[in-house]
């Protein structure tokens, strides 16, 4: 069975998820080998990209976040860290002061 989105036929996931982007996967993650060069271009086109659509960053989080919730929930539920006890700096500066030099 053939998936269509519009006139466009999407076979794999890297299909769905060109889609939903508007432009090729190799554009953001790059492809093996690539030169210096070709990075640089690579990266030069995504900013111009960015630029031009500004909601494209917030769009593909959202996709990916959904994306994750659907087929790793497990990574989404996270714990709060512990936080390291913070002395004050002030607290430092007055317990310093009783001391002899």
């Amino acid at each position: 069975m053939d998936d269509f989105i519009g006139p466009h036929r999407a076979t794999t996931t890297n299909d769905f998820l060109e889609l939903a982007l508007g432009t090729p996967l190799d554009l953001w993650l790059g492809e093996d080998n690539e030169t210096d060069e070709q990075r640089a271009a690579r990266e030069a086109a995504a900013r111009d990209i960015l630029a031009d659509d500004p909601g494209l960053f917030d769009r593909t989080t959202a996709l990916a976040v959904e994306t994750i919730g659907r087929t790793r929930p497990e990574l989404l539920r996270l714990a709060p860290a512990a936080r390291p006890a913070v002395t004050s700096r002030r607290s430092r500066r007055t317990r310093g002061k009783g001391m002899a030099a």
